[in-house]
């Protein structure tokens, strides 16, 4: 049988209408109120929530929980390396009661660890306590001391010195890594261990406790985690009253001596 061109043409329509009905039929599901049509797609990998870190922060490490400078409440302890600087700025010295106008005393310099406890009252205000002791030699100078008999310069003895201090300082940049202060204190000073040196025959040295106040300044920088490096420099305004005699006390010395010596102290602090 021949067929016209027309009844090729529709018989290709009613083909491919045929077809694209049965494939929708393939993917449709009855209507309802509990249709659903399924597609299907690629599948992601499911994301993995953050997991807390529960491992401890180590003594040398800076972590989310630490916190940034000084402040309220903060508690330290530090270690540094002091040196004192006594000035000597001003002395009297009486032999047998009579003054020796051109003699003086001179005392050694000194280094010594220094511990240091400092609290913190509020964020920009700290009390600290000092604690160390030096050794030092004093010496008697001037053209006096010839004319009794004696060198030109005289070795008197040596003495440590205890000087306690404690000192409210104002911290200007609290929370802040680096964090500079000022203060003021006050120096209670004892000598103990003190020996004559045994020169012309004097054997005797002793001093009496003594304390003056005291102004201070320096800073505070956060180097990791609770450790903070500090350097400060104090002076101090204190006298010494000696006494040196001989054995026969014969030959009696009363001295007074303005030390205000000069600390100047770097260390490593670490807070609680």
């Amino acid at each position: 049988m021949i067929r016209t061109p027309r009844a090729l043409l529709a018989a290709a329509l009613f083909t491919g209408t045929a077809l694209c009905a049965a494939a929708q039929a393939q993917t449709m599901r009855p209507a309802g109120p509990t249709a659903t049509t399924y597609v299907n797609a690629p599948v992601a990998a499911p994301v993995s929530a953050p997991v807390a870190h529960r491992g401890h922060c180590g003594i040398f490490e800076t972590c989310a929980s630490t916190r940034i400078g000084l402040g309220k409440g903060d508690f330290m302890i530090r270690l540094s390396g002091a040196g004192v600087l006594p000035q000597d700025r001003d002395s009297k010295v009486w032999l047998n009661g009579a003054q020796l106008t051109h003699t003086h005393l001179s005392t050694t310099n000194q280094a010594m660890p220094e511990l240091t406890f400092e609290y913190f009252l509020t964020d920009n205000i700290s009390f600290d306590l000092i604690a160390t002791s030096t050794r030092h030699e004093v010496a008697a100078l001037g053209s006096d001391v010839p004319g009794i008999g004696g060198p030109r310069k005289l070795d008197v003895g040596s003495a440590w010195v205890l000087p306690p201090t404690i000192t409210v300082a104002w911290h200007f940049r609290p929370h802040k890594r680096f964090n500079p202060y000022v203060g003021v204190g006050g120096t209670m000073m004892w000598f103990h261990n003190m020996n004559a040196s045994g020169a012309m025959g004097f054997n005797k040295l002793n001093a009496g406790f003594t304390g003056g106040p005291s102004v201070n300044a320096g800073f505070d920088y956060q180097i990791v985690g609770n450790w903070f490096f500090n350097a400060d420099v104090k002076q101090m305004f204190v006298r010494m009253h000696a006494w040196l005699e001989n054995s026969d006390e014969s030959l009696k010395v009363r001295a007074h001596e303005s030390l205000d010596p000069t600390v100047v102290s770097a260390g490593i602090a670490y807070r609680f």
